[in-house]
């Protein structure tokens, strides 16, 4: 193997390194406003079931559309962390494979 493939792994190895490192910062904003703020999260999680018992009481036909839009968007309020964890997952584990089979 040559100077300039030892050197392009390393690059792509730090690369995938700083990105996975980078990615899994995304955790840290949640944690740390979720850690802040984690009683007005609630009552805001808790006003959304509120209104959607109201909205049932005034029309309980639409009980599976109110139910199913409620429990999406809480959903997605709760995984821009899983989605920074996985990619940083990712980073460390995939990535350095694929790069490696590009630079044999």
């Amino acid at each position: 193997m040559g100077d300039f493939q030892l050197l392009a792994r390393g690059i792509a190895l730090a690369g995938c390194g700083i990105g996975a490192g980078c990615a899994l910062i995304a955790g840290i904003g949640p944690g740390i406003g979720e850690g802040n703020a984690v009683a007005k999260a609630l009552e805001a999680i808790g006003n959304a079931v509120a209104k959607a018992r109201e909205g049932f009481g005034r029309q309980p036909e639409c009980k599976s559309d109110v139910t199913s839009t409620m429990l999406l968007g809480c959903a997605i309020a709760e995984t821009t962390g899983i989605y920074g964890f996985v990619t940083g997952l990712l980073l460390i584990f995939v990535a350095p494979g694929m790069f490696m089979n590009y630079l044999k």
